[in-house]
C-alpha cells in the first residue's frame, strides 16, 4: 500500500489493512514470521543493515515482519510516525525511561498511576538517580508547581487503575513543551478506538497490549508510539541491548486483536456504562467511578477526549464503617461470583473483577494507596462482552448477601 493511499483510509479500514508488504506466496491473512535469524543477501549487505544503513532484517531480538506489521498497525491507528513493540507493558516504560533519562533527571508522574509504574519509576529508577514527584492526576496546577529545572518526562495515565481518574491532555502537554520537557501518556484503558493522546499533544503513547489492544487475554505485549526520531534514536539502541523484544507470535496474536479493536471497545463500553449506572443505584454501594457517569468529576473533559465514550472499566465501593469491613465485605462480593472471573487482567472479552489494594496496589504503602484513593473496599470491574442481566445477577449475588 502507498503512502497517498495510506493516508486517505479510515482508522478503522488501517486496523484491518496496515502491515508489512505481503511475501511472495500472496497471503492473505499477516504471515507469523518464527525466525531468530535472517540470511543475508551479501557481506557488505549485512555490514550495511547491522550499521543501519540499509533497511533489512538481521536478527530477532532488532526486529521481525510479524513485529514490523503490528507496530505499523498500531502506529496507523495512534495516528503516530512510528511505533516500538516490547514484551509487556512495564519493558515498554522501562524502554522510554532508559532512552530519554540519566541520572539527575526528573519525572513527574499522577500518583493515581498503575502501581507497578509507581514503584518503577518512584523505587527502582531512584536507585539509579532518577527523581520523581507524584502529583493529583487532575491538578493541572498541581503539575505545573512540580515541574522543575532538571524536569524531562510528564507521564499521565487517563483514565487512570483503578478509579478512572482523566487528566486534561492538552493542558499537560503545553506544560511539559514549555519546560522543555516531553509528555507520555498511558492510553490503555481508551484505545485509540476511543482516544488519541497525539492529537491531543502527548509526544509518547504508551500501550500495555496485554489488555485491550490483544482483547482475549492471550498474550503479554507493550508498545512505544512516538516520532520517528524518538523510536529510531531513542528507544531502539536501548531494545538492541537490553531487549525488551516482543515474541513474533505474540505480535501475530496482536494484530489479529487490532482488527476488532473499535467495535470491542464500544461494545464493552455500552456494559460498562449500564452497568455502573445500576451499581449507581445499588443500596449496598457507596460510590461508582466510570467517566462516562454525569456524576463522574471529569465526565465532561472525558467525553471530548474519549470520543464520547466512557471505557470499559469502573471501580466501585462497598458500604461499610471501616476499612476491615470494607475489606470483609469486598472478598464477599468477589467470592461470591459464579460467571464473572476473579482476575487482576483487564481488556478481556469476558468481564474481569479484582480487589486493587490487595492485587494490583498491593505492593504500595497504605499511605501511598490512601493518597490515590485506593481503599479496602474498592473493586475494579473490566467489563466484557457477556449480556448486561447476566453481568448484573452475578454481582448481585454478593452485593444482596453482604454480611
Amino acid at each position: 500500500m502507498d503512502d497517498a493511499l495510506r493516508k486517505t483510509l479510515h482508522r478503522d479500514t488501517l486496523a484491518v489493512r496496515e502491515a508489512v508488504e505481503r511475501s511472495p506466496f500472496g497471503e492473505n491473512s499477516e504471515a507469523l514470521y518464527l525466525t531468530s535469524g535472517y540470511v543475508q543477501p551479501s557481506a557488505e549487505s549485512a555490514a550495511q543493515r547491522f550499521a543501519g544503513d540499509e533497511e533489512g532484517f538481521t536478527y530477532g531480538r532488532y526486529g521481525n515482519p510479524t513485529t514490523a506489521s503490528f507496530e505499523q498497525r498500531l502506529a496507523a491507528l495512534e495516528g503516530a510516525e512510528a511505533c516500538m513493540a516490547t514484551a509487556s507493558g512495564m519493558s515498554a516504560i522501562l524502554l522510554m525511561c532508559l532512552g530519554l533519562l540519566k541520572a539527575g533527571d526528573h519525572v513527574v508522574c499522577s500518583r493515581s498511576m498503575f502501581g507497578s509504574t509507581i514503584k518503577l519509576i518512584g523505587s527502582d529508577l531512584a536507585k539509579f538517580g532518577v527523581q520523581s514527584s507524584f502529583v493529583a492526576q487532575s491538578d493541572v496546577a498541581a503539575w505545573a508547581a512540580a515541574i522543575q529545572p532538571n524536569t524531562r518526562l510528564l507521564f499521565a495515565e487517563t483514565p487512570t487503575n483503578p478509579l478512572t481518574e482523566v487528566c486534561d491532555i492538552a493542558a499537560l502537554a503545553d506544560l511539559a513543551h514549555n519546560a522543555g520537557a516531553l509528555l507520555c501518556v498511558d492510553n490503555c484503558f481508551a484505545t485509540p478506538a476511543l482516544q488519541r493522546p497525539i492529537a491531543l499533544g502527548a509526544d509518547i503513547v504508551m500501550h500495555s497490549g496485554t489488555k485491550y489492544l490483544d482483547g482475549q487475554g492471550r498474550v503479554m505485549a507493550g508498545a512505544l508510539c512516538g516520532s520517528q526520531q524518538l523510536v529510531t534514536e531513542k528507544f531502539l539502541p536501548v531494545l538492541k541491548s537490553a531487549g525488551m523484544t516482543l515474541s513474533p507470535f505474540n505480535a501475530w496474536v496482536m494484530l489479529k486483536g487490532l482488527e476488532t479493536l473499535d467495535i470491542r471497545m464500544r461494545a464493552q463500553s455500552a456494559n460498562a456504562l449500564a452497568l455502573a449506572q445500576w451499581l449507581e443505584a445499588h443500596p449496598g454501594v457507596s460510590r461508582v467511578f466510570c467517566p462516562g457517569l454525569a456524576s463522574h468529576p471529569q465526565h465532561a473533559l472525558a467525553m471530548r477526549q474519549q470520543s464520547g465514550v466512557g471505557g470499559a472499566v469502573l471501580s466501585f465501593d462497598v458500604k461499610a464503617s471501616s476499612p476491615e469491613q470494607a475489606r470483609q465485605r469486598a472478598f464477599h462480593v468477589l467470592d461470591a461470583l459464579r460467571v464473572l472471573s476473579l482476575s487482576t487482567n483487564l481488556g478481556d472479552t469476558k468481564t474481569l473483577c479484582a480487589h486493587p489494594a490487595s492485587t494490583s496496589h498491593g505492593r504500595l504503602t497504605e499511605a501511598q494507596r490512601q493518597a490515590a484513593g485506593i481503599g479496602q473496599g474498592l473493586i475494579r470491574v473490566a467489563v466484557g462482552l457477556e449480556h448486561i442481566t447476566d453481568i448484573q445477577a452475578d454481582l448481585s449475588r454478593g452485593l444482596e448477601t453482604l454480611p
